[in-house]
């Protein structure tokens, strides 16, 4: 059984370059180890599938760090525009209701997945599900196939696009770091991101029902205060979500693996100062001189929150502000302006989207995605050690590094 390519994992990262190389006349082989593909697609975004934003190439590669401009010439081959105008070609309208993320039209990630099923369809990529890769083969120079569980196939490229480890109930199991480290590549340290967080203090369960918007978060250690996010939380009953949270777990992660509790301050005003609060109490009391201080705080925020922070402070939530105690009453707005929250833990792979760490990106060529040790193997997608923020960024990547990996530029 010879191709000229063989895909390990039926993604996005894995389907578009199935797509590219046979779009060349190559005749390609997809293998997936689940019994359908694109299964942690459908998942994306709630299942609405967040494809890419609208961010020029500059200004997404910096939203990924200082390891961003690996990307260059993957988002050259295929940026979010190039992207958009991919699927519509292949019958999905997309749009960007916000003006940044943009989705199908449908909202569906079932939409996306048969479309790209479809068209491997037409292109007459072969696609062989319940089939678990277990090792590459290959000659001291060069990849010469697979080896599933069954049987072998022979290829003269190889593209791995297994993903991470988020999410393993949809095959994302971290088998592809294995089949990368074989053949000698390093794999650095591997940690869950984009997920819930765990507190240690309780109060979060009182105000379950809450969406904070535009809450900043900063990790409270001097070593780490650059480490900070912005965006709309929501208390859960062990914890904190929200997309703010999803953003920041990739910087929280990594440091609970070297401390225990990771101690975060927390704006919950939109980022007003001390000032700023105690003019908007002025104004407000100036409009209505009967509120109390609960009916205070509710000018700011929700009913639950406000409660809490009346207790955190020991302020009487019926007594006008006016009547509490001084320090109560410069504590209560200290608390507004920084609210101390401390993040003891997670829900570990099991609950993560994406995982962050992976294949040293040294050891990759960024303008073809192929090996720097074994030539005609390729990797792409979040199997990389690279990873971003919510917004359509992981995807975007997913597709590019696909596409760009399924040219086989350099093993022609």
């Amino acid at each position: 059984m010879t191709y000229d390519l063989i895909v390990i994992g039926a993604g996005a990262a894995g389907m578009m370059s199935a797509i590219r190389a046979a779009e060349e006349g190559k005749k390609v082989l997809l293998l997936e180890k689940l019994s359908r593909i694109g299964a942690k697609l459908k998942a994306t975004g709630g299942g609405r599938c967040n494809l890419t934003n609208t961010l020029d190439n500059e200004t997404f590669m910096s939203r990924f760090g200082r390891e961003g401009r690996f990307m260059t010439s993957a988002l050259e081959a295929l940026n979010s525009q190039d992207l958009r105008a991919f699927f519509k070609r292949i019958g999905v309208e997309s749009h960007a209701p916000d003006g940044f993320r943009v989705f199908p039209l449908t909202h569906s990630a079932s939409t996306i997945i048969h479309a790209l099923e479809k068209e491997m369809a037409r292109l007459r990529v072969e696609i062989l599900c319940s089939q678990r890769v277990e090792a590459l083969t290959y000659t001291e120079s060069r990849v010469t196939g697979v080896q599933t569980q069954e049987k072998r196939y022979a290829a003269e490229h190889v593209i791995v696009a297994t993903g991470g480890k988020g999410y393993p109930m949809l095959g994302a199991e971290g088998d592809g770091y294995g089949l990368a480290a074989a053949v000698g590549h390093q794999i650095t340290e591997l940690y869950p991101a984009m997920m819930p967080l765990k507190t240690k203090e309780r109060w979060v369960t009182s105000c379950r029902a809450d969406t904070i918007p535009k809450v900043q978060l900063v990790v409270d250690l001097k070593k780490y205060k650059k480490l900070q996010a912005t965006g709309d939380l929501i208390f859960t009953k062990e914890g904190i979500r929200g997309p703010v949270v999803l953003d920041f777990s990739r910087e929280i992660t990594p440091l609970l693996n070297k401390m225990e509790e990771v101690p975060l301050r927390m704006n919950l005003t939109q980022g007003m100062n001390e000032e700023q609060i105690r003019e908007h109490f002025k104004k407000s009391l100036t409009a209505n001189p009967q509120q109390n201080t609960l009916k205070l705080l509710q000018s700011l925020l929700p009913k639950s929150l406000s409660l809490v922070l009346c207790k955190l402070c020991g302020a009487d939530p019926k007594l006008a502000l006016g009547k509490q105690s001084g320090i109560i009453r410069d504590h209560l707005i200290r608390l507004l302006v920084w609210t101390p929250l401390t993040i003891i833990g997670h829900e570990g792979f099991e609950m993560a989207m994406i995982t962050r760490g992976g294949i040293s990106l040294k050891e990759v060529d960024p303008r073809t995605m192929q090996s720097k040790h074994l030539k005609g193997l390729y990797f792409c997608g979040e199997i990389l050690n690279l990873d971003g923020p919510c917004g359509g960024y992981n995807l975007q990547w997913s597709f590019a590094s696909g596409y760009l990996a399924g040219a086989l530029y350099a093993g022609k």
